[in-house]
């Protein structure tokens, strides 16, 4: 269908106030989890895996809110 997209993503997050130090650590071996063949294979079943560091997951088209404003809009959605 034209102009139709449809995606999905996860993401491993920390509460807002967690250390810098802990958070590189957390980052650092995630990816180095994601750099192993054996898991990788596991995780591609249905989803690429993508390493990266918080502000490439934080800058990530996934995370626009102005993008998913007009699909809110569009949709009608009100919360709970």
């Amino acid at each position: 269908m034209p102009g139709f997209e449809a995606s999905g993503f996860q993401g491993i997050v920390a509460p807002r106030n967690t250390s810098a130090r802990v958070v590189e650590r957390l980052n650092s071996e995630i990816n180095a989890g994601l750099a192993d063949p054996k898991l990788r294979a596991r995780l591609e079943v249905g989803g690429t895996p993508i390493s990266g560091s918080p502000a490439d997951f934080a800058s990530s088209s996934l995370m626009k809110p102005e993008k998913w404003a007009k699909v809110i809009k569009f949709a009608n959605i009100k919360s709970d």
